[in-house]
C-alpha cells in the first residue's frame, strides 16, 4: 500500500520529500476519513489491495444510498419527496451505463410514480436499460406503448393454454384428480397468473389492454381457457387487495361470488339470488358489461359448476314432484349457462342482450331428462329387491325423437346431457350410459367431441372396468368414439389415453380390432403416435407374460374401483 511504502522509506532515510509526495496522494486519491487512517497500515499488513478495500467501501455506500432512496420514497409528503428524488435521478441519470452507478438510477426511478418522459425514451431505446429497469418503471412505458405490452404479454398467454390442453391430455386418468381437481385460489397461484398480476399492479390502464388482448384471442380461436383467465387475473387482483382495479371493473362483485360457488362446486340459493341481482342490476346503457359477464360465464370452471348444479337440482325436483319451470333456482341456472354459452356470438355481434329463454326447454326437454332419472333410479331399486319381490323391469333404450332434437340444435339442451352422462357415468351405471351413448353421435356444435368432455368422461370411465370385459358395452361405447376419430385427432388421443389404462381389461377380440383402427396414418401428429407406440408395447408386454389359466394377470394400473367423494365434471367449448 502506498502509506506503508512511505512509512518504509522515511526510516530507510529516503528523501523526505518524496515520502510526503507519495502520501499527499494517498489522501487525496483515498477516502476522507481521519478515523480511517490508523486501519489502513493494518490492512496493508494482511496484503489486503487499495482496490478492494475502496470496493468493498464504494458498495457498501452504494447499498446505504439505495435504503436511503428507499426512505426518502416512503417518508414525507408526495410532492416534497418526489421532487428529491427526480433532483437525484437528474444528478445520476447521466452515469445510468456506469454498472456501478446503474443500480442507484433504477432504484430512484423505480420509486418515482411518474418518471420524465425523456428519461423513459431513453430507457426504452436501450434494450439493455429496458431489460434491467423495474416492472414500475416497464408499467410507464407499457401504458403509452400497447404494441411493446402485447409482445411482453403474448408468450405468457401462449403458455397459459399451452398448460391448460397439456392437462386435458394428461396420462393421468382418475375421477379424483382430474382438469376441474384444483380449488380457483390454488389456480390463480400459477406462474402466467401471477406474472401478468405483477406486470399489471394498480394500472388500470393495463388491466383494460389486458382484458383487450383476451377478448381479441377469444374471439379469433374461440378457445374458452381465454374466458378462464379472464376470471383468475380479477380474482388474483382481488386476493392482492387491488381497490384501484377492482373498485371501476363492474364484474369484478358478480365474479367473487361466482368463484365461491365453483369452490364449492354447487351454486346454492343464497348465492343464486345475488348472482340474479347482479344480473338483474345491468343498467340500461352499460349493456355492454354482459360482454364480460357473459365471458366470465363462458369459464370452463363456470360452467361445470353451473351444469353440475343443474343436475343435482333436476334430481332434488324428482324427489319433490316438482317441474323445472317452478323452480326459480333452476330457472336462473338455465340464464346463466345460456348467457355463458353465448358469450362468443355476444362479442362478436357487439349486441348485448341476454338471449331469450326458450320456453321449451324447460317445458319439454328437461321433464324428459327427469324421466330418465326415474327410469334409472325405478330400475336400480328394483334390481336391489329380493328376487321373490322383483318386477322383473326391463330398462327402457329408447330415446324420444324430440330429446335428440334438443341435443342437437340446443346448446344449453347438450351442455347437460353431457353433464348428466357424466354423472351416471361417475355412478357406473352401465345401462343408462348405453341409453344415452346413441344421442351423443350429433350433438350441437359437436360439443361431446369437446377435450374438456372427453377428458372427463375417460376418466369417469375408469371406474366400470369390469364392464370392459362384456362385447355389448366395448362395441357401444367405441363405436361413439371411432365415428369421429378419423376427422378428430383429439379424440384419437383421448381414446388411446383410455386404452392405456384398461387395455388389459378390454375384450381382446375387441382389442385386436381396435389396434388396426387406431393406427396412426402419416398426418398424425406426434402425440398420438407415441400415445399409440406406448400402448403396442404394452400389448406385447402382455402377449409375451406367462398367464396360468384361470389367473387374472396382474394390474400395474391406477385404476380406482372405489366410489369416489363427489368431484368435478366439465364443460365444452362455447
Amino acid at each position: 500500500g502506498t502509506s506503508l511504502i512511505a512509512c518504509v522509506v522515511v526510516t530507510r532515510g529516503v528523501e523526505v520529500s518524496g515520502a510526503l509526495i507519495v502520501i499527499t496522494e494517498a489522501i487525496e486519491n483515498g477516502i476522507l476519513l481521519p478515523s480511517l487512517q490508523s486501519a489502513l497500515p493494518f490492512l496493508d499488513l494482511h496484503s489486503i489491495p487499495r482496490l478492494e478495500f475502496h470496493q468493498s467501501v464504494f458498495d457498501e455506500l452504494r447499498e446505504k444510498l439505495l435504503d436511503k432512496v428507499a426512505t426518502i420514497a416512503s417518508e414525507g409528503k408526495d410532492g416534497e419527496r418526489y421532487n428529491k428524488l427526480e433532483d437525484l435521478l437528474g444528478k445520476c441519470f447521466p452515469l445510468v451505463k456506469v454498472p456501478s452507478i446503474q443500480p442507484v438510477v433504477m432504484c430512484v426511478m423505480k420509486h418515482l410514480p411518474k418518471v420524465p418522459e425523456e428519461k423513459l425514451k431513453l430507457v426504452m431505446a436501450d434494450k439493455d436499460l429496458y431489460k434491467i429497469c423495474a416492472t414500475e418503471v416497464k408499467r410507464q412505458i407499457w401504458q403509452d406503448n400497447q404494441a411493446l405490452f402485447g409482445d411482453e404479454v403474448s408468450p405468457l398467454l401462449k403458455q397459459y393454454i399451452v398448460e391448460k390442453e397439456n392437462a386435458l391430455f394428461s396420462s393421468d386418468l382418475s375421477v379424483l384428480h382430474n382438469f376441474f381437481s384444483a380449488s380457483p385460489k390454488a389456480r390463480r397461484q400459477g406462474e402466467v397468473v401471477q406474472k401478468l398480476t405483477n406486470m399489471i399492479g394498480k394500472n388500470v390502464k393495463l388491466y383494460d389492454m389486458v382484458l383487450q388482448f383476451l377478448r381479441t384471442l377469444f374471439l379469433r380461436t374461440r378457445n374458452v381457457h381465454y374466458c378462464t383467465l379472464r376470471a383468475e387475473l380479477l380474482m388474483s387482483l382481488h386476493d392482492l387487495d387491488i381497490s384501484e382495479i377492482c373498485s371501476v371493473d363492474p364484474c369484478h362483485k358478480f365474479t367473487w361470488c361466482l368463484d365461491a360457488c365453483i369452490r364449492e362446486r354447487f351454486v346454492d340459493a343464497k348465492r343464486a339470488r345475488e348472482l340474479q341481482g347482479f344480473l338483474d342490476g345491468v343498467k340500461k346503457g352499460q349493456e355492454q358489461v354482459l360482454g364480460d359477464l357473459s365471458m366470465i360465464l363462458c369459464d370452463p370452471f363456470a360452467i361445470n359448476t353451473l351444469a353440475l348444479s343443474t343436475v343435482k337440482n333436476l334430481q332434488e325436483l324428482v324427489s319433490q314432484d316438482a317441474l323445472p319451470r317452478d323452480s326459480a333456482d333452476l330457472l336462473l341456472l338455465l340464464r346463466m349457462l345460456s348467457l355463458g354459452q353465448g358469450a362468443w356470438d355476444m362479442i362478436d355481434s357487439q349486441v348485448f342482450k341476454e338471449p331469450k329463454p326458450e320456453i321449451e326447454l324447460t317445458t319439454r326437454f328437461l321433464p324428459n331428462l327427469m324421466a330418465f332419472v326415474v327410469d334409472d333410479h325405478t330400475f336400480n331399486v328394483d334390481q336391489k329387491l329380493p328376487s321373490e319381490e322383483k318386477v322383473a323391469l326391463v330398462y327402457p333404450t329408447t330415446l324420444p325423437e324430440s330429446f335428440l332434437k334438443f341435443v342437437q340444435e340446443n346448446r344449453v339442451a347438450c351442455e347437460i346431457v353431457l353433464y348428466y352422462v357424466l354423472h351416471i357415468t361417475k355412478q357406473r351405471n352401465k345401462n343408462a350410459i348405453l341409453r344415452l351413448l346413441p344421442a351423443l353421435a350429433e350433438t350441437h356444435g359437436d360439443m361431446a367431441s369437446s377435450d374438456i368432455f372427453l377428458h372427463l368422461f375417460t376418466s369417469h370411465l375408469t371406474l366400470l372396468t369390469e364392464e370392459f370385459a362384456s362385447e355389448e358395452f366395448c362395441t357401444t361405447l367405441f363405436g361413439f368414439f371411432l365415428t369421429s376419430i378419423s376427422s378428430k385427432e383429439n379424440v384419437h388421443r383421448h381414446v388411446l389415453r383410455l386404452l392405456l389404462h384398461l387395455h388389459l381389461k378390454v375384450v381382446q377380440s375387441k382389442m385386436v380390432l381396435l389396434l388396426k383402427t387406431l393406427e396412426p396414418g402419416k398426418q398424425s401428429t406426434e402425440a398420438v403416435k407415441e400415445l399409440y407406440t406406448q400402448l403396442t408395447e404394452k400389448m406385447e408386454v402382455v402377449k409375451q407374460s406367462p398367464v396360468q389359466t384361470g389367473e387374472t394377470p396382474p394390474l400395474d394400473l391406477p385404476v380406482r374401483t372405489v366410489t369416489a367423494p363427489t368431484t368435478t365434471t366439465t364443460t365444452t367449448t362455447a
